[in-house]
């Protein structure tokens, strides 16, 4: 799939498969087109080339009310003048749903929300976190095939927005809804998903679950936006990769290879079947219940290391690496 507005390309030869049930989060920075995506998906958006299909339902040349789609917004988008109750009914009354039909599924999606105290209170004299369970509950009660998310808990504090994940994820596998789910935030993403679609400049540079693309990410770009890394530039030659003072096995084509190493797969503690090379320390920050400390490694080579209990004062150390925790990437 393409888009294009004007002659700027906001989707460049995009292809994903989601499974049924799954739920799957777009994830990338601000202009990289995930929003886009989500719009073509919603049918507020035509792609300039490519198609849409759910099952053997072709879906870019229905109308969004016809898509067996609901969209979930990042500011939830709900009717000021209405009740609880009609903000959810909204959907179905437009379908022309019978009245005792829509009263029953009203009554079930905010029981299942545990919104259904609240049925006859007006958005205003809602919290945020209660305002997204009626946008979740309006969305659900259409019992749609897909569930699209635009980025829906960027607006609540961070303790509720943790509690809302639980809740979201618990969600999902309770109705077996396929959820398309967008975001920025790559915690959230980790935290929620089954699988992560990475987007940069239009492109898809990775399709992975969470603990496969953070393990062993494709590029640097996965690397460094997916957690925090050591990217090395290394010469591989005859099967030996060589990093300022560092040298290690490796299955990779001679030339210049990029590699990412973790800051939890430094250790300042000797283990076997390491690297081992002496380092000095440069600086600590405290993250809680970790520290991340630089280490100057000497011939340029600085590396971050992530550490628990760690009591040490600058100045010399040892560090020991497994080679299995150096991830060749593409670029």
């Amino acid at each position: 799939m393409r888009k294009r507005f004007g002659s700027a390309a906001v989707l460049d030869d995009v292809s994903l498969e989601i499974a049924d049930g799954e739920f799957l989060s777009i994830l990338g920075e601000s202009g990289s087109g995930k929003t886009t995506l989500l719009r073509i998906i919603a049918g507020f958006e035509r792609p300039s080339e490519g198609e849409v299909w759910i099952g053997d339902q072709r879906l870019d040349v229905l109308p969004p009310h016809r898509r067996p789609v609901n969209t979930v917004f990042q500011h939830y988008a709900l009717f000021p003048h209405l009740t609880v109750f009609e903000n959810v009914a909204y959907g179905l009354r437009a379908k022309k749903v019978a009245e005792q039909e829509i009263r029953a599924r009203v009554h079930a999606a905010l029981e299942r929300m545990r919104m259904r105290e609240f049925a006859q209170r007006r958005p205003q004299q809602l919290s945020g976190g209660q305002q997204q369970r009626v946008a979740l509950a309006r969305a659900l009660v259409n019992q749609p095939r897909l569930l699209l998310l635009d980025e829906p808990l960027s607006a609540l504090d961070a303790n509720l927005r943790r509690q809302m994940q639980v809740e979201l994820k618990a969600l999902q596998r309770d109705v077996g809804i396929t959820f398309l789910f967008v975001t920025h935030d790559q915690e959230e993403a980790m935290t929620l998903s089954d699988r992560i679609a990475l987007l940069k400049s239009g492109r898809i540079e990775q399709v992975d679950a969470p603990r496969a693309m953070y393990q062993r990410p494709r590029t640097a770009y996965v690397a460094t936006f997916i957690g925090r890394t050591n990217i090395l530039t290394a010469r591989v030659s005859g099967g030996v990769a060589r990093a300022g003072p560092m040298q290690w096995p490796c299955d990779v084509p001679d030339g210049e290879v990029q590699f990412s190493l973790r800051p939890e797969h430094v250790r300042l503690a000797d283990i076997e079947n390491s690297i081992r090379l002496r380092a000095t320390v440069l600086s600590r920050v405290f993250h809680g219940s970790s520290e991340l400390v630089d280490l100057d490694c000497g011939e340029g080579l600085v590396l971050t290391a992530r550490v628990s209990a760690f009591n040490r004062e600058p100045g010399p150390c040892v560090l020991a690496i497994r080679a299995e925790d150096l991830v060749p990437l593409v670029s």
